[in-house]
């Protein structure tokens, strides 16, 4: 588990420059996003809300609804077709990012997890690959490598420093991918289905470490399918349906007692039931049990 956190709280050096504001309460606004792909495929539409200083949230939804593409943008790796999207009390824009200053400063703040890990790690060795971000960044050698130590340390993977990548484990990629983003520090952690394709240890592994790093001051935002953790690392959820609207939001509480919401996003199915601390699992129901629900509302009819 992490063996040092002392040192991800918000520290960025004078020489790191940054044009955008100070650390402000919203650090990220969006308005009427709207993005499809090719012009022709949506996945988002007129999404709003904003991301509040050291909060933790979750992005629900099924499949294709567009929570992807939506972490794509808060990285700056998409652009809204129309609405907009600001940072740090800045527009984030195709154009401010092609200003060195303005780009050196939002990619120091902002770090993306991708669900695949292959697709973040691709250096000779582990310690390439987590030096390879903060050397973008302009960093100078002596500290990048202080900070290599730090993360190898703080995710117990010293021993993988002069592995290739390559050869690891899903699990131990998962770390690097992650360790490649953290060297930086940044403020806010975007991850795509973190605990997505991991075993149960390093899921739970996975899950302390999102809550701690909130816990020193790291504002989350992930897109998840784990509705048994959601109290754990979730302070607010926003849910999208499958139409690519965002369409409720609220508590974990909240939004796990609404079951109907949660079968209209299809996220549970009609016959699951979900309960406190347990994925959502469905229970045989007998004929009579079906004949007797024709007409009558799923919730009453499976609900208790």
């Amino acid at each position: 588990m992490v063996t040092d956190l002392a040192h991800v709280g918000h520290d960025h050096a004078p020489d790191e420059a940054c044009t955008v504001a100070a650390v402000v309460d919203e650090l990220m606004v969006c308005r009427g996003l709207r993005y499809a792909y090719l012009e022709r495929f949506p996945a988002l539409e007129d999404v709003s809300f904003s991301i509040r200083n050291g909060e933790k949230i979750a992005l629900l939804g099924a499949n294709g609804c567009g929570k992807s593409t939506l972490l794509k943008i808060l990285d700056g790796l998409l652009f809204p077709e129309s609405g907009t999207f600001e940072a740090f009390g800045e527009p984030v824009t195709e154009d401010n990012l092609e200003d060195e200053q303005f780009s050196m400063g939002f990619r120091s703040r902002v770090g993306f997890i991708f669900q695949n890990s292959d697709a973040q790690v691709f250096s000779p060795t582990v310690r390439e690959e987590i030096a390879f971000g903060a050397l973008q960044l302009g960093w100078g050698k002596d500290k990048v490598e202080e900070r290599i130590g730090d993360v190898l340390a703080m995710l117990d993977i010293a021993d993988l420093a002069e592995r290739a990548p390559f050869h690891l484990s899903g699990g131990e990629k998962k770390r690097v991918a992650i360790a490649s983003v953290l060297v930086m520090n940044p403020e806010v952690l975007l991850f795509d289905e973190p605990t997505a394709a991991l075993d149960p240890r390093t899921q739970q592994w996975l899950i302390e470490l999102i809550v701690e790093l909130n816990g020193h001051g790291k504002t989350i935002v992930m897109a998840t399918h784990d509705l048994d953790v959601l109290e754990i690392i979730a302070d607010r959820c926003l849910v999208f349906s499958e139409d690519h609207h965002l369409v409720a939001e609220g508590s974990p509480q909240e939004i796990l007692a609404d079951r109907r919401l949660l079968l209209d996003v299809n996220l549970i199915h009609e016959h699951s039931h979900l309960h406190r601390g347990q994925l959502p699992h469905a229970h045989e129901h007998s004929a009579k049990h079906h004949a007797a629900s024709v007409g009558t509302d799923v919730d009453e009819a499976h609900d208790g």
